[in-house]
């Protein structure tokens, strides 16, 4: 669990008042996060959105810490957590064609730049430089390709791109269509999650290849309620049961291409990945992620992502 406590509820907007920050010493050394490092690897690469170059106000200390990057993800993770999943045997679909129209922002909320980089570009950076990960599918609109095409100069991963569809299954499915036939798992993300972990990314990537399907999660902090069509209680869900679903979510690709055949034969819509799998009666295993892995959908989000990540590095946010 992150050392980063947020005292609100999974389904409310977040706020610097919910926000509890330990000391810097805690959150340099914390477990899991490795959170100061790929702020330094992204703030290193200066990659910029569409064309348009961002920069960090503390660019030279970035450079400084990039050079022990490498050394930092390496003893983030522990080895069991690293030793099921073969070396470069994981593709990973990053979703990164959505609209974001709840950001009420010109551009897609995973293009928008957090600490001076790209949102996108930090989960992006975090998958790069795991050993596990053969390739990286993006899926994006084709006038996005470039951020992704300029920070390639930073990884040593093979790069593709493929078009999104017009919901998010007709996205992963575009994603599935491009992976390694010899891939021996598929790894799909959002790109709109920039704090995800590399450490959380192990765990998960190990119980998929050991349960066919893995999805990380939290479990849900607030009281939820059923509700009818006129807004009356119906009853109120053991949330002792009840889990937040977040990615990134890992499937063999066996597994995903069955359900898919399915889900395309019966017209039916799923809101996230593994419920592909669900279909078919397969169980997934939950993977208990950190609370800090938001997905940034509201500006309110975005000032928490923020606030995490220049509380982390020790900096403060671009004016």
């Amino acid at each position: 669990m992150d050392v980063l406590s947020l005292n609100v509820s999974s389904s409310a907007a977040f706020s610097n008042d919910n926000l509890r920050i330990p000391p810097l010493s805690k959150l340099a050394g914390g477990g899991g996060g490795g959170l100061r490092l790929r702020l330094a690897a992204a703030a290193e690469a200066g990659i910029g959105n569409a064309g348009k170059q961002f920069s960090f106000r503390h660019k030279a200390k970035a450079k400084a810490l990039h050079t022990i990057i490498s050394a930092k993800v390496a003893n983030e993770d522990k080895p069991e957590t690293r030793s099921i999943v073969k070396e470069k045997s994981v593709s990973v679909i990053l979703l990164a064609g959505g609209q974001g129209k709840r950001m009420g922002a010109s551009m897609p909320k995973q293009y928008l730049p957090l600490l001076g980089q790209p949102i996108a570009l930090y989960s992006f950076y975090t998958f790069s430089q795991m050993i596990e990960v053969k390739e990286i599918i993006v899926v994006c609109d084709p006038s996005y390709k470039d951020v992704f095409e300029d920070a390639k100069q930073k990884i040593q991963k093979e790069l593709k791109f493929t078009l999104p569809g017009k919901e998010r299954q007709d996205s992963v499915y575009s994603g599935l269509q491009a992976i390694d036939l010899t891939s021996e798992l598929v790894c799909i993300h959002d790109s709109a999650r920039p704090l995800v972990s590399s450490g959380d990314v192990a765990k998960v990537l190990k119980d998929g290849c050991l349960n066919g399907a893995a999805v990380l999660g939290v479990p849900v902090k607030a009281t939820i309620k059923e509700a009818n069509s006129e807004s009356f209680v119906v009853k109120t869900l053991d949330r002792r049961t009840l889990w937040e679903m977040q990615t990134p979510q890992v499937i063999k690709p066996q597994l995903l291409r069955e359900g898919f055949e399915l889900v395309n034969r019966e017209g039916l819509e799923v809101t996230d990945d593994v419920s592909i799998v669900e279909h078919l009666k397969h169980p997934v295993y939950i993977t208990q992620g950190s609370y800090t892995n938001i997905k940034v959908t509201t500006p309110d989000d975005l000032l928490l992502a923020e606030r995490i990540l220049s509380m982390n590095s020790g900096q403060s946010s671009p004016e």
